[in-house]
């Protein structure tokens, strides 16, 4: 075909064309996600669907899951089925005057004869009682302060976050031992709500961060332009959207908490007697170390069996909610 030739049926064919323009038209297909992906098997899944997915799928988080509830309900529980309590003083077995860990006590028994399984038992209640306070204190704190200083900026913001750095410029560990030493250690509660007006700052920090990224989307524009007020933006608008790190640093916070409490009950500013919690047990018989070391280390390894899976558990949720995350 010459040259002439293609380019004569060319003009024919856009003659028919614009003769005919229904023709030329191309047909408009109503394309619908939802009914494509249920045709072709598959699913639509909400935000939190797929951030449970996701952490389901997170090795590492399921079996520290598994691990911290086992703990729990062994702590919690065995009060109604060990026979033994913490209290009571028990004789020595025959021929075992130090109270190594046997059939009867697999735990061992202290130096004046009391049970240390259930010793144990009860200084992981209390530990986790006041570690699970403290993470709930000092997110809704960190949360409130952080979302209020990245939303209405200026004074505010500045008030509050030099608030924030004068508390972060004292050493934790100071802080929270004067503050202990100024509280009854007898009563965990009280303790625990002292521990959770100390180590907000860095939940603040971070939500603040998020809040001033979110304050200027479009939907934040549009609740303000129907009247909003703004701290109804901040609670159901923008706190919701920053979910994630929320609950990923308040898991932190928890695993940060029960060692701050260890390490406080240790030097003797945190839990006193009649209490217990593992960081007590730890310094009651940190002297016993060579002569009877099962005194040292269940508690230890409670205490870092606990960290280690709020650790791991934080872990999958950062990785559940980032949805760069591809899903299986």
């Amino acid at each position: 075909m010459s040259p002439n030739e293609s380019e004569e049926k060319m003009s024919e064919q856009i003659k028919t064309e614009q003769a005919n323009p229904e023709q030329s038209t191309p047909e408009v297909v109503d394309y619908d996600l939802e009914e494509d992906l249920d045709q072709a098997g598959g699913k639509s899944y909400s935000q939190g669907a797929l951030v449970w997915r996701r952490f389901v799928h997170h090795k590492g988080a399921m079996v520290a899951s598994g691990v911290l509830i086992l703990v729990i309900l062994l702590a919690f529980s065995s009060s109604l089925w060990w026979p033994k309590n913490y209290y009571d003083l028990y004789d020595f077995p025959p021929g075992n005057f130090n109270g190594a860990p046997n059939w009867g006590h697999p735990f061992g028994q202290d130096s004046i004869g009391k049970d240390y399984f259930a010793l144990v038992m009860q200084g992981t209640q209390k530990s986790v009682i006041i570690a699970f306070m403290v993470g709930l204190i000092a997110t809704a704190i960190g949360t409130v302060v952080g979302g209020a200083a990245g939303y209405f900026r200026g004074r505010v913001e500045s008030i509050l976050m030099r608030a924030t750095d004068l508390v972060i410029i004292i050493p934790l560990l100071v802080l929270a031992a004067v503050l202990g030493r100024m509280v009854d250690g007898s009563n965990i509660y009280i303790l625990a709500c002292v521990l959770g007006l100390v180590v907000w700052t860095g939940m603040a920090r971070l939500v603040r961060g998020e809040v001033l990224s979110l304050r200027e989307r479009e939907f934040v524009h549009a609740a303000k332009a129907i009247g909003t007020s703004d701290w109804r933006i901040i609670f159901r608008h923008i706190l919701p959207n920053s979910i994630g790190t929320i609950v990923v640093n308040s898991t932190l916070l928890i695993a940060s908490a029960i060692l701050l409490e260890t390490a406080l009950s240790y030097l003797g500013f945190g839990v006193r007697a009649p209490e217990s919690s593992l960081g007590l047990l730890i310094s009651q018989n940190q002297g016993a170390m060579a002569t009877r070391p099962w005194l040292f280390w269940w508690p230890g390894l409670f205490i870092l069996v606990i960290a280690l899976c709020v650790n791991f558990i934080g872990d999958g949720l950062r990785d559940a909610f980032d949805p760069r995350q591809r899903m299986d």
